[in-house]
């Protein structure tokens, strides 16, 4: 699959097809969103998971070649997510949220799409932040050296991961980024947010999961946005990222695709065929 130039927008794609009465043949360019799994968040004192990487754009495609699609999995608690690709684009798995423990020394949050918040340890000493992949997604925050306990916020796709600036309030995670390319306007690929003593970091907007406490536990990222997970500080399991999703449409003018496989939906929203995986598979042209 070769990378569109893109000289038209689909827009204009389409009244060329109008205008040329193309209808019935394979589209030769399509739209694509694709979105990685978000990073689970740490596992004690920690820090919330980096949203999956996302990506968009048009991409030329060639009518009866099969192309490969692959939604990545969230990770879990403590682990990277998994990258999701659509033929030669791939997005990354978002970053681990960091870990804090009982000593003087906390572990920093794992690089991914979106970097992972800093975990942070007991005596009071802060890892840092994950780093996110320049196109697809930000930074991690990082926990304050002179607080204990309190995670930073795992960076979205489309700001970085807060960190976290007051006693006892994790860090909030980084806001994802919108598209209507489903036909509904969606925000996908937040970070997770960064658990505390008292009052956990609130995830970010693209399923990004809430910090948990000493008394309530993470809450994981929302499955199919990418988002990453909320940071465990005492209470409960850790928190995995949601998985990705991989989003496909094309003018209406043009014939529904040859075949697909993993049972993606098919729908016709605003003028466009839009076909949408939650699950691995492949679709043919």
């Amino acid at each position: 699959m070769s990378q569109f130039s893109g000289v038209w927008t689909l827009s204009q794609v389409s009244q060329a097809v109008k205008a040329q009465n193309w209808t019935g043949i394979a589209p030769p360019v399509v739209e694509y969103l694709v979105v990685a799994g978000g990073g689970g968040g740490g596992t004690l004192n920690a820090g919330g998971g980096g949203a999956g990487g996302l990506l968009a754009g048009l991409s030329g495609v060639t009518s009866g070649s099969s192309i490969t699609v692959t939604v990545g999995a969230g990770g879990a608690g403590g682990s990277n997510g998994q990258n999701s690709v659509f033929g030669s684009i791939t997005a990354t798995g978002g970053g681990y949220g960091g870990s804090g423990n009982g000593g003087a020394s906390a572990n920093g949050g794992g690089n991914g799409g979106s970097g992972g918040g800093s975990g942070q340890a007991a005596a009071g000493s802060a890892g840092a932040g994950g780093s996110g992949i320049s196109g697809q997604g930000n930074a991690g925050g990082v926990a304050n050296n002179g607080y204990q306990y309190d995670g930073g916020g795992g960076g979205g796709a489309g700001t970085i991961g807060l960190s976290q600036v007051a006693f006892q309030i994790g860090g909030n995670g980084g806001d994802g980024i919108a598209s209507s390319i489903s036909g509904t306007v969606t925000t996908y690929a937040g970070g997770g947010a960064g658990g505390t003593d008292t009052t956990g970091g609130t995830g970010g907007v693209g399923g990004g999961g809430n910090g948990g406490t000493t008394s309530v536990g993470p809450t994981a990222g929302t499955a199919n946005t990418g988002g990453g997970g909320g940071g465990l500080r005492s209470a409960g399991s850790s928190a995995s990222g949601g998985s990705g999703i991989v989003i496909i449409r094309y003018p209406s003018s043009y014939k529904l695709a040859a075949s697909t496989t993993g049972s993606p939906s098919q729908t016709t929203a605003n003028g466009y065929i839009v076909y949408t995986f939650t699950a691995s598979g492949s679709i043919t042209f």
